[in-house]
């Protein structure tokens, strides 16, 4: 499953792990899962996982941009964790479509990033 969603920390945190290339299809389970838990909890602290990750299609990208327009404010903390250097642009390139503090984390440094996730 290219989407794999885990809650944590009371449901406070979302860890989103994204691999190969993401479909339109894909966003049918994951944006009312992360309705749902906004509408519990409040702005969430996610976790996005990019290890393994392959990109978007046309049509995933479009479902992509209307989530983040969608919920601009719902994320407190954003940690990306990638493998590659265009992963770690995303964090950059992310930074106008969210109100959250957005961090880039390697691969090599999940350990950190939920632990930035997790600080008051």
């Amino acid at each position: 499953m290219p989407i794999q969603l885990k809650e944590e920390n009371g449901g406070k945190t979302l860890a989103v792990h994204v691999s190969e290339k993401l479909v339109a299809a894909d966003y049918e389970h994951f944006v009312p899962e992360f309705e749902r838990l906004v509408s519990l909890h409040g702005k969430l602290r996610v976790l996005f996982d990019m290890t393994d990750f392959h990109g978007w299609t046309a049509g995933a990208l479009w479902q992509d941009t209307k989530f983040a327009m969608h919920h601009f404010r719902d994320i407190e903390r954003l940690a990306i964790v990638g493998e590659k250097k265009w992963q770690e642009g995303m964090a950059t390139f992310c930074k106008p479509f969210t109100k959250a503090t957005v961090r880039y984390f390697d691969h090599a440094e999940e350990a950190e990033a939920r632990q930035w996730l997790a600080e008051s």
